[in-house]
């Protein structure tokens, strides 16, 4: 990504793609298509944009290389229009990117509609804690020392870290402003985002579910370069130059690469390496002993991406009630701790 240049959006891409791909199914050029589509947007930032791709399109360049060098679209982007254009399956790469891109849009809006309520529940269930810590605690121990007693055990605990949070408040309002500040800038600053997507990457980009749905990536990238006609050791170096940030994920390519060299079948190759699951691997040697190896990568890639999308779902899915539990359970234990006690020295005194 540029400096300087906004990224586009998830659905933006989408429909971009996907209209470019239905005006090349119709015999338009792609240079002439940009401009239809430049004409008909509205909003003047994509017109631009259109505009400026069906120039230098027209005046030679491949549209994979106008795309990357207008610095807002993905490198997956230009990979598989790349692809497309080299093999002659450029209408059917701009359809696949924008289902994918589609998709990514519709999960990531579920996502953020998922989580706004846990997240809001979280804020909420922490506020009260953090009062019955600092303000009714307090009150309590007074009550105990009133009567003759004092909080001891889990309720003593609970008191001591309620003085030590009234004592750290200027630190956690200083951390909470730094929470704000980083969130604002990763929500107006797409260098910076950038920066922190990447270090995530690096670090996180090869487990649970986002290795999952890079899989997912590298089967779709792979699936394309098969259905073009592209040699398969080929398809694999593209697919995997969309993961070369992951070192993981890049060894685990290249040793899918020297296996092909050392003669091995492409399935063998993917499922010893650690590429793919054993049983996709399976799927795949049955097709191309079927002579339908592309066929089943297509179905494969398809498959794959939706196991991760469905993962993530039932994660998102599983956040909102943990919270209430495990919220609810520590105002219950502070409530018991305080009450119980109380209850016995009434009690004693009545």
């Amino acid at each position: 990504m540029k400096k300087g240049h906004r990224e586009l959006t998830n659905r933006e891409i989408s429909q971009i793609c996907m209209e470019l791909s239905l005006l090349v199914h119709s015999g338009v050029s792609v240079g002439g298509g940009l401009d239809l589509l430049a004409q008909e947007e509205k909003e003047p930032r994509l017109a631009a944009l259109l505009r400026k791709l069906g120039e230098e399109v027209d005046m030679g360049a491949p549209l994979a290389q106008a795309m990357e060098a207008s610095g807002v679209f993905p490198s997956y982007v230009g990979g598989l229009v790349e692809v497309g254009e080299r093999s002659g399956r450029l209408e059917q790469a701009l359809s696949a990117l924008s289902q994918y891109y589609l998709r990514r849009d519709q999960l990531n809006r579920q996502i953020r509609s998922s989580l706004t309520y846990p997240a809001v529940l979280l804020v909420l269930m922490l506020a009260v804690i953090g009062v019955l810590l600092v303000r009714v605690l307090p009150v309590f121990n007074d009550v105990y020392t009133s009567l003759g007693g004092e909080l001891t055990g889990v309720a003593g605990g609970l008191l001591s870290l309620g003085r030590g949070l009234s004592a750290a408040l200027p630190v956690l309002c200083v951390i909470l402003a730094i929470i704000v500040v980083v969130g604002l800038a990763l929500a107006v600053s797409p260098s910076f985002r950038g920066r922190v997507l990447a270090w995530w990457r690096v670090r996180m980009g090869d487990r649970g579910i986002t290795k999952r749905l890079n899989t997912a990536r590298f089967a779709q990238a792979l699936s394309m370069g098969m259905m073009s006609g592209l040699p398969v050791e080929e398809s694999i170096e593209l697919a995997a130059s969309f993961q070369a940030d992951i070192p993981a994920a890049h060894r685990r390519h290249q040793d899918c690469l020297d296996r092909l060299e050392r003669g091995e079948s492409l399935s063998q190759a993917l499922g010893e390496s650690g590429v793919f699951p054993a049983a996709s691997c399976r799927m795949l040697a049955l097709g191309v002993q079927g002579g339908v190896g592309d066929t089943v990568m297509e179905e494969l890639a398809q498959r794959l991406s939706q196991d991760g999308e469905h993962a993530l779902e039932n994660l998102v899915a599983k956040v909102e009630p943990t919270l209430v539990i495990l919220t609810s359970l520590m105002v219950g234990v502070i409530l018991l701790s305080v009450m119980l006690p109380l209850m016995d020295i009434m009690a004693a005194i009545g």
